[in-house]
């Protein structure tokens, strides 16, 4: 008698994770990017010590993340949209955390420069595939969540990577190590979870055409690009030169102060941004984006008056001010960019806002750090200062005369 053997059963796939695991993932990962983007920042003032570079050299270092995360950002922005949001993020994530090990092993400014090239690649490559993700994975019966989410884990990601490294600068052994070695680990996690997530992205041909530079804005969002254009240059330049020169800023208006102030100008700056993304949700787009255009007047004023009053406290509270614009000017942004793109278009204009912001950040701060070389922190400041106010009273005019229509 015949035995019939039965057909070798598939290999059953691991589990996946639901919608309501895989959007706090995801945001966790855009928390961890940034956070690893910012944790240098405290630590600039040691690496200076003991390799003894100039201020130039400094905002080169800090400009070379924000210059490969924009190459990343112009080439693979929307390769997520062509081979699936879960394997471009892993590799990603994976690179991401080779970055971090090049950090925590770097005997110089070369290995440094190098790193942050490596870690801008992987961060813009990573932004805009985890960002698209979380609009993917948003629960229908929450509208909104996604965009919100989109606006507040970056700037919260960076407040805690500050925050993280100041305190092991005052306290870990290491503290050039240490934090690099945390986020190895983290970065590692993620990508073995993100590999559990369900694909949400529908994969089709076109991949290597889609990694010709180019930006692609949605057609319904391109008239809120042009809008917003001055506003967010003038927020992302300001976080540009928080990130760079705040710490040389404290020390400048506080010789003695200790090197933790340093990194606690752009932990102001980062936690003011946070806490304004998550109030201005509830006003409309347009308005948010408009008040936090404005309130960067004022801030860029007190941080002027910061070097001539030898006040910290003018420092800081100039800085919570252009927190506040930077918060309210994202969540107004995010909002009007990507409610009209189609999902197919989320992660292209994602990134086209991503490409205009971190340009914003890096051309301004090597040209600050060029400029303070030249002519001293306190000159570049007041230059710095009159470009923001320069870029917010063409923002404003630009609001006042565009129709009002969200």
């Amino acid at each position: 008698m015949l035995s019939v053997v039965a057909p070798p059963s598939p290999p059953r796939r691991l589990l996946v994770l639901g919608r309501r695991s895989a959007f706090p993932l995801h945001a966790s990962v855009l928390v961890g990017l940034l956070a690893a983007s910012s944790a240098p920042t405290p630590l600039y003032a040691l690496y200076q010590a003991e390799w003894h570079f100039s201020a130039m050299t400094l905002t080169v270092v800090f400009s070379a993340y924000a210059l490969a995360l924009l190459g990343a950002l112009l080439t693979a922005g929307t390769l997520s949209d062509h081979l699936g949001r879960r394997p471009v993020l892993t590799g990603a994530l994976l690179a991401e955390a080779a970055a971090m090990a090049v950090f925590a092993t770097a005997q110089g400014v070369t290995a440094l420069i190098a790193a942050r090239i490596l870690q801008g690649l992987a961060t813009g490559v990573a932004t805009s595939a985890a960002g698209a993700a979380l609009l993917d994975f948003e629960d229908p019966d929450r509208p909104g969540r996604a965009t919100l989410a989109n606006g507040i884990t970056p700037v919260a990601g960076m407040a805690a990577g500050v925050l993280a490294a100041t305190a092991l600068v005052q306290y870990a052994p290491a503290p050039t190590r240490t934090v690099y070695l945390l986020l190895l680990l983290l970065f590692a996690a993620q990508a073995a979870a993100v590999l559990l997530t369900a694909e949400t992205a529908h994969p089709h041909s076109g991949a290597w055409r889609s990694l010709r530079p180019g930006i692609a804005v949605a057609p319904a969002s391109r008239p809120a690009m042009r809008f917003l254009a001055p506003g967010v240059v003038a927020v992302w330049a300001l976080g540009g030169f928080y990130s760079s020169l705040g710490p040389s800023l404290a020390r400048l208006i506080a010789p003695h102060t200790s090197r933790a102030t340093g990194g606690l100008v752009f932990f102001t700056l980062t936690a003011a941004a946070g806490l304004a993304v998550h109030a201005a949700r509830r006003l409309p787009a347009r308005t948010a984006s408009s008040a936090g255009t404005a309130v960067l007047i004022p801030g860029a004023l007190l941080t002027l008056s910061g070097p001539h009053l030898h006040s910290l406290l003018a420092l800081f509270a100039g800085t919570a001010l252009a927190g506040i614009g930077f918060g309210a000017v994202t969540q107004g942004a995010l909002r009007l960019l990507l409610s009209p793109a189609a999902p197919d278009e989320r992660a292209g204009t994602l990134a086209a806002y991503y490409v205009l912001s971190y340009l914003a950040m890096s051309v301004p701060a090597v040209l600050a750090g060029l400029l303070t070389n030249l002519y001293g922190l306190r000159t570049t400041v007041l230059l710095y200062a009159v470009t923001v106010i320069l870029l917010t009273l063409i923002g404003l005019v630009r609001a006042v005369r565009q129709p009002r229509t969200g």
